[in-house]
């Protein structure tokens, strides 16, 4: 199946920014910006939220107990040994709980990244546009089959208005997910 996007061109990170505010201002969806680097700013132009964060933060909860578990019954429980008189179950072993914490939760953020994003070994890549894995910015209107050609002519002009270099129309080949 395919889609045919709208996209504008940007060869500037904050003429990008405006231009999103430009667009939607203009009552436009924007269905998505290309940038061959993160921008600050982007994610909250486009009023997006993740419960990302959160995620990272119940991890991280799970990897400190699960770390702290491991580390007491290593010490404590398995194989008790006295170091200078100190007690069993002593703290000696925080720096080993710190940095297994943040393993556990940065290695489950990042399968979790994967998994809701669904990239996987082997998938393809539908790229708009080439060049913005190198130095070009791209916003992305979806292009219904419904939309009038006055329509269409108000969303290349509101892109070439915010500063797009260059407006284009792209098909892109879309997956009918199996649900």
């Amino acid at each position: 199946m395919t889609r045919t996007n709208i996209i504008g061109v940007y060869e500037d990170e904050d003429i990008l920014v405006e231009a999103i505010h430009h667009v939607q201002s203009k009552n436009i969806e924007i269905k998505d910006v290309y940038t061959p680097i993160p921008l600050h700013g982007v994610f909250e132009a486009l009023k997006l939220k993740t419960r990302l964060p959160f995620a990272t933060f119940i991890y991280g909860a799970f990897g400190a107990a699960v770390v702290f578990a491991f580390l007491y019954w290593t010490s404590v429980i398995s194989y008790p040994l006295k170091f200078g008189g100190k007690p069993l179950n002593s703290l000696s072993f925080i720096i080993i709980l710190f940095v297994g914490t943040i393993f556990i939760a940065t290695l489950l953020t990042f399968l979790t990244f994967f998994i809701r994003q669904n990239l996987y070994p082997g998938k393809e890549v539908t790229i708009l546009d080439p060049r913005t894995t190198d130095d070009k910015l791209i916003i992305v209107v979806d292009k219904d089959d419904d939309l009038s050609a006055s329509e269409i002519a108000r969303i290349k002009s509101a892109l070439v208005e915010s500063g797009a270099s260059e407006v284009n129309e792209v098909v892109e080949e879309v997956e009918i997910s199996k649900e």
